[in-house]
């Protein structure tokens, strides 16, 4: 409110000098104007003399004495003194000058009226510049506040769940699971280990969607250079997508049925060859799925955001809901019998890139961490 009403001042500050300036300029016009019907009156007057004096003579019969002036004189006589009238009106409306060498009145308003619009602008520009820098402040008062109760979320959690299972974790370490309760884009769990180099992978996981749509994305792998370096997503109405180095190859799979699923997606550099795998079973394969990458190393791998930067800035509706477990990454690809035992609990197969354990998994933003046995909640499933 306070800028608009100094922006108002201003603006009628500038008003005013124009119309000053343009009363001075029009005034300045009548003067002259007058002036030069003033030289030309008087020309008329010093000529009607002499024309008058030729015309006087004595006449026979008149004794000497000149006839009445002719008309012509007497008007412009009278229009000399009309304007004289009016000359001296328009100086006595106009300011006075002080002297020969001072400024005039209307200079001194124009110069008062300019320092009075600069003293306004800079004003202007000191308000606008404290705005701006309170924007700001509060701006990263946010961050910072946003963050401390991330932290203290986090915290709290971390208490509930000594609280729940003991200060020792799950026993053992690998039997618990992620739980993400709304679609959001902060609610996330992350791998403390990293990918190396892999020219072949699979990667398997239990998992329970919430959602009404597409799942979202159980999990992303992002290197400094790819954000969707390798990511499993189903986003809206589409299919659900094995994306590695940003190629996209789509799976046959249904996971809406909020019911657990084992899942599994392997792949080789060699060809681009993939697979993907439901409940021990293969449900798809194909090539040319990025043919001869090799998966860069020294990434962050997230459970349950898509991630647009490295480790960050995701989007809620991309975001997976429901819960996550059993998350293994293995340097080859399994054989499918490898897989039908991790899905059916016949073999307790670990990954020997990733493994599924307590304190390898950070969770964040009001994500949990709860017990879980795969093949207990699969049957009640």
């Amino acid at each position: 409110e306070e800028l608009l009403a100094l922006r108002s001042a201003a603006a009628q500050l500038r008003r005013t000098a124009l119309e000053q300036k343009e009363r001075i300029r029009m005034d300045q016009e009548t003067i002259r104007e007058l002036t030069g019907k003033l030289s030309r009156c008087e020309g008329g007057l010093r000529s009607a003399p002499a024309a008058a004096g030729l015309r006087a003579a004595p006449r026979p019969g008149t004794m000497g004495h000149p006839p009445d002036e002719p008309p012509a004189v007497r008007e412009l006589e009278e229009a000399v003194r009309t304007l004289q009238d009016r000359i001296d009106r328009i100086e006595q409306e106009l300011p006075a000058r002080t002297n020969g060498s001072a400024p005039t009145a209307p200079a001194l308003a124009r110069d008062a009226l300019h320092t009075k619009m600069e003293q306004l602008e800079e004003q202007l520009l000191s308000k606008i510049l404290t705005l701006q820098k309170e924007r700001q402040a509060a701006s990263t008062d946010r961050s910072q506040q946003q963050h401390n109760i991330e932290k203290e979320l986090n915290s709290l959690q971390n208490r509930v769940t000594e609280l729940e299972h003991g200060p020792l974790g799950y026993s053992p370490p690998d039997a618990f699971k992620v739980t993400i309760p709304v679609q959001n884009n902060y609610m996330y769990a992350r791998m403390k280990k990293s990918l190396p180099e892999l020219y072949a992978f699979t990667i398997c996981m239990w998992l329970k969607s919430k959602a009404l749509a597409g799942i979202g994305t159980p999990f992303s792998y992002s290197v400094p250079s790819q954000a969707n370096e390798i990511v499993l997503l189903e986003w809206g109405s589409n299919p659900l997508e094995l994306l590695i180095n940003d190629k996209v190859a789509q799976l046959p799979l249904s996971l809406k049925d909020k019911a657990w699923h084992h899942v599994c997606v392997a792949w080789t550099t060699r060809d681009g060859k993939w697979s993907a795998y439901q409940d021990g079973e293969q449900r798809g394969a194909g090539e040319n799925l990025a043919s001869w990458h090799s998966i860069r190393p020294q990434g962050i791998i997230i459970l349950g955001q898509e991630q647009d930067t490295l480790g960050g800035r995701f989007d809620a509706t991309q975001a997976f809901v429901g819960e996550l477990a059993q998350f293994g990454v293995w340097d080859h690809m399994l054989a499918p019998a490898e897989i039908l035992g991790l899905a059916n609990c016949t073999s307790h197969l670990q990954g020997n890139v990733i493994q599924w354990d307590d304190q390898a998994v950070e969770v964040f933003g009001g994500a949990s961490k709860a017990g879980f046995a795969a093949c207990e909640e699969g049957r009640k499933a």
